[in-house]
């Protein structure tokens, strides 16, 4: 029944990227930003809905009251696809960190391309490590939220990878809070397998974390500490133990 049910989906998941490649994608560039995220979020919405409908997935997500107006840094465990989906119609326009190699898929990547992500070489730590502080910063200062995954790359339930603090770096050097995210959807919607599973997917947004006057590592140990707790509270798999952080890492 799996089987049937991730074939069911991934037609609905193709017709509709063609569709909305198709329909959304000539006229976007030239609407207003916040117009064209509009647009191109329908794809989200029903990518989210399909999902629900075709692998018999239940939502619980709690927490959006905690979202403030302005730009914010939102931190999230990174376990699948269903996040980056998602976390975009918490509070657009949300501008997220990725690797540049989503930008080359035909439709999806083009779209993406008018949301004016920071799309990364992973192969180029450094200057990649550069390019989020100086872009992050830009694009909180032009009114747009930033969507950082901190392990730096899709992490299956049960693992655990040390985060990153550019997202803390660019929150404190601008003064805006830190909004952490934490989720279970990797448990529905495996990261490296096709064949999705009913269950429920469990998302709670926190509340805002304060970063005025405090250093980047406090905040991201704050802010882990939180994902952590409530990743242990939500998740069916185990969760290991929390390691001492130590060096940064680029996030994709």
């Amino acid at each position: 029944m799996n089987l049937i049910r991730s074939i069911i989906f991934y037609i609905g998941y193709f017709l509709a990227m063609l569709v909305c490649g198709v329909l959304f994608l000539p006229p976007a560039p030239f609407l207003p930003l916040r117009s064209r995220y509009r647009l191109l979020n329908l794809y989200n919405h029903f990518i989210i809905a399909w999902f629900r409908i075709a692998c018999g997935v239940r939502y619980e997500i709690s927490g959006r009251e905690n979202l403030p107006a302005g730009p914010v840094v939102i931190l999230s465990n990174h376990q699948c696809e269903w996040e980056t989906v998602y976390l975009q119609l918490i509070k657009p326009p949300v501008c997220t960190v990725l690797k540049k190699e989503l930008l080359n898929i035909p439709l999806f990547g083009w779209g993406l391309r008018l949301l004016h992500p920071i799309a990364l070489d992973r192969s180029k730590p450094a200057r990649a490590m550069k390019q989020v502080l100086v872009q992050g910063g830009q694009r909180l200062q032009e009114g747009l939220s930033v969507l950082i995954f901190p392990e730096g790359t899709r992490v299956d339930p049960g693992q655990r990878r040390r985060y990153n603090k550019s997202g803390t770096v660019i929150a404190c050097r601008a003064g805006l809070p830190v909004v952490p995210v934490a989720h279970n959807a990797g448990e529905c919607w495996p990261g490296r397998h096709w064949i999705k599973k009913p269950g429920t997917i469990s998302l709670i947004v926190g509340e805002p974390i304060v970063t005025e006057g405090r250093s980047p590592e406090d905040v991201l140990v704050e802010t882990e500490a939180w994902i952590e707790a409530r990743l242990s509270e939500v998740s069916r798999v185990p969760r290991p133990p929390m390691e001492p952080h130590s060096g940064t890492r680029v996030v994709s």
